[in-house]
């Protein structure tokens, strides 16, 4: 009896004739990649949603957190925000550009659309760092009560005010650091503001009132306090300065947020910089010519997919973050 075999030549999977779902073995794995980190992303976010809705009336409100646009700070709440997720998109079509470009063997197309493809993820993560650098140093400051709860500073118009605009900067202690005294050892960031100081300060202007954590239902805002006693009552509980945003503590609210946002954006960003690598490592080849000498530009499309899955992903997160 004559034994058959099968027909290896054009088959990159190991064990038949048929490619599944007629995807090369490459753009498989690729998908495979794409749901197990679907899942992973899904995990976080839906840990974020959780979170948020549990401590809903305490949640720091987006509009007033992303307010930095370059030049006009607190002018145009998340307009910033809003034109970087409009670039990453814009990278996305693109991208879809250099593929369709390359399924029809037009090099300097997919040159082209690449490298736009690239601009446009430095241009994101470049702002990603903006976002991170205004959200770390904070913009108004406030006090820490003892119970962990954040009280912010305001105006009788309800508008938050920075401590720079009423109280003045009296803290004398020194911040150890391996340069001034204590080698390998460094305390906490140490305000130039005290407690005491900020409370005196606040008793002697009338006009400012403070802002409490917890949001009117009715209003969607938080709640203002412009009562001078009930005022004082709530800043003499205060335990620590605060200024911008950290792991520990958050002067716009819940430090659950800072962490959320920190980890998952930072997770995030970390995708969109492999994918800028990724693209220039294709970019790379595409000049020199080697995908013309395969005769294919699968190496565009399959690392494209994954520039259309990150791209995704922040749709999720930006919803998450600073719509919901």
């Amino acid at each position: 009896m004559k034994a058959t075999t099968a027909n290896q030549s054009t088959n990159v999977w190991e064990g038949g004739n048929t490619r599944p779902l007629g995807a090369s073995y490459g753009k498989m794995m690729m998908w495979f990649f794409i749901l197990s980190d679907a899942l992973t992303f899904a995990g976080f976010l839906a840990a974020y949603g959780l979170t948020r809705f549990k401590f809903i009336d305490v949640w720091p409100i987006a509009d007033e957190v992303f307010t930095h646009f370059p030049g006009i700070h607190g002018t145009y709440p998340m307009y910033y925000v809003a034109l970087m997720t409009f670039i990453l998109i814009f990278s996305s079509v693109t991208m879809v550009l250099a593929v369709d470009a390359g399924h029809q063997m037009k090099r300097k197309k997919v040159i082209l659309y690449m490298f736009l493809t690239i601009i446009g993820g430095i241009v994101f993560v470049g702002s990603q760092a903006w976002e991170w650098k205004n959200f770390i140093n904070g913009e108004y400051g406030a006090v820490q009560l003892q119970d962990g709860k954040i009280v912010q500073f305001v105006n009788q118009e309800g508008k938050q005010i920075a401590l720079a605009d009423f109280a003045t900067k009296d803290n004398k202690a020194i911040q150890h650091t391996r340069w001034n005294g204590l080698w390998n050892e460094e305390g906490p960031t140490i305000s130039e503001y005290t407690t005491e100081g900020i409370l005196e300060a606040f008793k002697h202007h009338p006009e400012i009132g403070i802002r409490i954590e917890k949001i009117n239902p009715e209003t969607k805002q938080k709640i203002v306090i412009l009562d001078k006693t009930e005022a004082v009552k709530f800043l003499e509980k205060s335990k620590r300065v605060v200024e911008g945003a950290n792991l520990e503590v958050n002067e716009y609210g819940s430090s659950q947020f800072a962490d959320f946002f920190f980890f998952i954006t930072g997770f995030h960003g970390f995708h969109v910089t492999t994918g800028i690598l990724l693209n220039i490592i294709i970019f790379a080849n595409v000049l020199l010519g080697t995908y013309e000498k395969r005769g294919h530009y699968e190496m565009v499309e399959k690392v494209g997919l994954y520039w259309h899955f990150v791209d995704l992903v922040w749709v999720f997160v930006f919803t998450f973050f600073y719509l919901v």
